[in-house]
């Protein structure tokens, strides 16, 4: 049996060997993507895949400001679950080097390929391969919803594409619910025109598409589910909720400007209201998330047995 003295210098060298370890992997992981990992805006950016990230976080119209908290969120997750990773059996395990192999050959790819994107994602995954590697299993499993958050930090460009259609469901159903509201109005593309004279007449521009407040409700969604959803099938009905959430969001938005212009003037609906429509419809849209998850987690059977018990009472 070791002396407490012999005992305590060797957990304090392994320790120490450990931090060694991880300070050699983040100086790594530095050099590879913090100095490197860009190889398309190199003029303005350099070559840094994660100023690269960063500055898109700044621009595109607002849309991917939520990029800052992402981070901050994924590190609230992992020190939540912290007493759950000090009391996991540890130990390392070979073949999760797969992983980081792919991870890093996807970095190659991307920065090959001008894709940084890809660099990005393969980041992500070597957050989450390395620590399985040195850790084991019960680890990755911890760290993966952490991780795997930290995809709405890279900017999808593709989700443009969908900018158009979102702007014609939103126009479509708004306009199909005004005239049912007894509102009177046409709908011409995306625009949106009154048939009454001097009515309003407005279109769904590309900032009102909703693509920014599905983005957003998203992101929103996925960490609210994760925490207070105990079940997988139910953390995905919630999150899948974002979409239909981040639409009925927009179109009440749309709603409530033409019910502005019908009773107030176009110029008001357009100048004053319509920027403070835009937290109106964020407190619409948290207000529903939270309904939502609220009916999920309700015991449903439990309730009817308590209903059936009140019922035999009363009889």
């Amino acid at each position: 049996m070791q002396p407490p003295e012999k005992k305590q210098r060797s957990q304090w060298m392994q320790t120490v060997i450990s931090m060694s370890h991880w300070v050699a992997i983040l100086v790594c992981l530095f050099c590879l993507y913090g100095v490197n990992g860009n190889a398309q805006d190199v003029k303005f950016l350099g070559t840094s895949a994660i100023l690269w990230m960063v500055d898109r976080w700044s621009g595109s119209g607002g849309d991917l400001s939520h990029g800052w908290i992402i981070p901050i969120v994924s590190g609230f997750v992992i020190w939540k679950k912290r007493k759950d990773f000090l009391d996991s059996k540890t130990g390392v395990c070979y073949p999760a080097l797969v992983f980081v192999a792919i991870c890093l050959v996807m970095h190659w790819f991307g920065v090959r390929a001008q894709l940084t994107r890809i660099s990005l994602l393969s980041l992500i995954g070597l957050l989450w391969s390395v620590p399985f590697t040195l850790y084991g299993p019960r680890i990755a499993q911890l760290l993966f919803f952490p991780c795997t958050y930290l995809v709405f930090c890279i900017p999808l460009s593709f989700l443009n594409n969908i900018t158009v259609p979102l702007r014609i469901m939103a126009s479509t159903l708004s306009c199909h619910i005004m005239n049912g509201l007894g509102i009177p109005a046409i709908r011409v593309g995306t625009a949106i025109r009154s048939t009454a004279a001097g009515g309003f007449n407005f279109d769904v521009a590309d900032p009102c598409s909703g693509l920014r407040s599905l983005i957003a409700m998203t992101a929103l969604m996925a960490i609210y589910a994760y925490l207070t959803q105990k079940s997988l099938l139910k953390k995905w009905i919630l999150f899948l909720c974002a979409i239909p959430v981040a639409i009925a969001g927009n179109v009440f938005r749309i709603l409530s400007i033409a019910v502005v212009a019908e009773g107030f003037g176009a110029e008001k609906a357009m100048v004053l209201y319509h920027d403070f429509s835009g937290f109106l419809v964020f407190s619409m849209s948290i207000f529903l998330m939270v309904s939502i998850g609220e009916m999920l987690r309700m015991n449903y059977r439990e309730k009817f047995r308590t209903w059936m018990d009140q019922e035999k009472e009363r009889t």
